[in-house]
């Protein structure tokens, strides 16, 4: 049997030699993103695999533990180490007790059960994961500024500017300035990572809103709703359930924002002119 070498990389961009069709022979060079199998280990205790992008971790530590309700809140979270091992990187995040003690419970229940297949869920009422309240947010938004900021969005994505292959999502204010972005391989990890990078550094304003480079699935939704933020606009479409969910939610969903234009598919009074 062939034996593979599996080798990771902790830069988040590789460069490689090509050859293209229009040039065989010749090489020139490329760059392609890398994936990264990264481990969440909560006070010693290793919860998740997630192949990602070897960037912005210490963000992307703090999002998954309060998108996935492992915390309650930032102040639940003591400290993050990177450790990068032989075959990948595993991020050792230290919880409160009481946090830990949630989530031993749940490992509990998910132990030696037939599960539905879906990022661990053992059962349907596990996956969708949503605030019991509606968000409570009642800023207005200028379609003008809405579109200045898709129109900003390409040229702040620098992984994806040089592989083409990233997905990136971005925290805008109110004006259309895009006041941060995080980018990854999945697109559930790049939003994980700007929900991090702006709760824990406390850059969140009530009026700011989100531009995802991605379709906007009911993930993206559950995630968005941890920021308490009315708006959300998707580059790609929506799903019938994200649109759904929005509805419920009291979330102004945007899709297809691309140009001079866009989608908007609920709760459309936040939209003016």
């Amino acid at each position: 049997m062939k034996s593979h070498k599996f080798i990771h990389s902790n830069n988040p961009v590789a460069e490689v030699k090509i050859t293209k069709s229009s040039l065989l022979g010749e090489f020139v060079d490329e760059f392609l993103v890398e994936e990264t199998p990264i481990a969440m280990v909560f006070n010693g205790i290793s919860h998740v695999v997630m192949m990602a992008s070897p960037s912005n971790l210490y963000d992307f530590a703090y999002g998954f533990a309060i998108t996935e309700k492992i915390v309650s809140s930032v102040d639940d979270i003591y400290g993050v180490d990177i450790n990068v091992k032989d075959h990948g990187i595993e991020l050792e995040i230290n919880i409160s007790s009481e946090s830990f003690e949630k989530l031993k419970e749940v490992r509990r229940n998910l132990t030696g059960r037939t599960g539905c297949g879906l990022c661990g869920a053992e059962s349907l009422n596990q996956v969708i994961n949503l605030p019991v309240d509606q968000i409570k947010n009642s800023y207005i938004f200028s379609s003008e500024k809405i579109l200045i900021a898709i129109e900003k969005f390409s040229s702040k994505q620098e992984m994806q500017s040089k592989t083409g292959s990233t997905h990136a999502c971005a925290i805008c204010s109110q004006n259309g300035e895009i006041k941060l972005i995080r980018e990854d391989v999945g697109r559930h990890n790049a939003l994980d990572k700007l929900i991090g990078a702006v709760i824990k550094n406390n850059l969140l304003e009530p009026d700011d809103f989100v531009l995802i480079s991605s379709r906007a699935s009911y993930e993206m939704l559950q995630k968005f709703a941890f920021l308490n933020l009315g708006l959300i606009a998707a580059i790609s479409a929506p799903t019938a359930l994200a649109a759904r969910l929005a509805d419920s939610l009291d979330i102004t969903l945007i899709g297809f924002a691309k140009g001079k234009k866009f989608n908007i598919y609920s709760h459309e009074r936040r939209v003016t002119g």
